[in-house]
This record gives structure tokens, sequence and C-alpha cells, in this order.
């Protein structure tokens, strides 16, 4: 497991002890990217000045965001993130041994000073109890759950009826095919803000889903490489 791309590129990620976690195969890893990058890439301004450290691209859709990355598990996705030149990522995370696995992995990749841990679980952080701590609202929100966990559904319809996402931001979720979710989920109220399912890509098991927070279900359909149709990595 290791860094993929950005100023943190090729370093190895400590993993996990036992079963504590399930980290997302740099395979994966690399495919969510990719997709999460084309999809921010039309609707980023280009900086005026690049920042040379990073790999060519890569700033023009990260700089200046922040991220949410929850059941973090080893931290690999926010640090992914951060190395590709996000501003900022919160990590949630429950597990006490799983929270000091994800601060070994920011001070080996120099990011810890742009990012925090948090100690608590995904359930209590969307009930408002880490308001006051976190760096929202964010761009991105990835999410790696426990996986064929049925509660992922009630998290999804918990962000689109909060404003943890900016407007135009994505949450990217990893998830068993067994698992259905929703083409759209909204916050009950017409013409109001919601999250619209913009891509989904299966490999084996797995489903990456990811939602655009847009205004309104008939707003924020993506095109440019088959809109929301499945499809293999």
């Amino acid at each position: 497991m290791r860094v993929i791309a950005g100023t943190a590129r090729g370093r190895p990620l400590t993993g996990p002890t036992g079963s504590l976690t399930r980290p997302t195969s740099d395979k994966v890893k690399g495919a969510l990217f990719s997709i999460i990058e084309s999809l921010m890439a039309a609707s980023r301004p280009r900086p005026t000045i690049p920042q040379a450290e990073l790999e060519p691209g890569l700033e023009e859709v990260w700089e200046g965001l922040s991220i949410l990355d929850l059941y973090a598990g080893t931290g690999a996705l926010g640090i992914e993130a951060l190395s590709r030149g996000a501003a900022w990522c919160d990590f949630v995370e429950s597990n006490a041994a799983a929270r000091r696995v994800i601060e070994r992995n920011l001070k080996a990749t120099g990011l810890e000073n742009r990012a925090r841990v948090l100690g608590l679980s995904v359930e209590k952080l969307l009930a408002g109890t880490a308001a006051g701590s976190l760096h929202a609202p964010y761009g991105v929100i990835l999410a790696d759950p426990p996986y064929a966990d049925l509660g992922i559904v009630e998290v999804v319809e918990n962000l689109a009826r909060g404003e943890l996402i900016e407007l135009d931001g994505l949450f990217a979720v990893e998830h068993s095919r067994r698992i259905g979710l929703a083409a759209w989920y909204s916050n009950g109220n017409p013409m109001s803000w919601g999250l619209r399912k913009v891509r989904e890509r299966q490999h084996g098991d797995t489903i990456l889903s990811i939602y655009r927070r847009v205004s309104d279900e008939h707003e924020g359909a993506d095109h440019a490489d088959g809109g929301d149709l499945p499809g293999e990595l």
C-alpha cells in the first residue's frame, strides 16, 4: 500500500493489524481518484502559477479543497488527496488503534500539518457532535465503510440533508455490489440541495459510487465519459 501520486508519491503506508481495517487496493484507489479528478477538472479554475512540486494537472483540481475521509482506517484515501494538493483533510475514525496508524502515515508522508484525526463514529459526526472542529463545507468527501455495511444508505441520506458538502462538491463511496444506492438523494424539500449519482464503476464485487451536490435531481449531470452509466474499471 502506497501513495500513488503527488508530493508523497511512492511513499509506503502502514497497513492494518489483523482484521482491523480493509484498505482500498492501489488499483481501486487509482481508479477512484481518476474519476474524481475528471469530474472536478471542468469546474476548477486553473491556477496562475502551477505548484512545481506536484504532478502536472493535479494542483488544478485539488488546490484549496477541504477533504473529509469517513471510516478512515489507515488514512490512505485522505492522504492520497493531500498528496495531490488538497489544502486540508479531516479523518474520521472511531477505532483508537486505527487512529494511531493514520497519525503514523501522516507523519511518514510529511502531511500531518494539513490534517486532523477525529476520534468519533461517522454517525456522531453526522449528528453534529464535532461541528466546531470541522473544516466544512468539503469539496470532496471520501468513504470506505465496513464491507457490506447497510448503514451506508443512511449515511448518504444524512449527507444529502446536511451541509457538509459544498455546491458541486463530490461524495465518493466504496461499497459492495450487494448494496444498492439510489441515483438521487434529497433533503425532502422541492428544488433544494441533494446528491445526484454521476458515476458508478464496478471492480469485482466492489462498486465505486460518486455523487455530486446539486440544487435538484435534474441538475449536475456529467456526460464526459458516459454520465452515470455503470462500467468496469
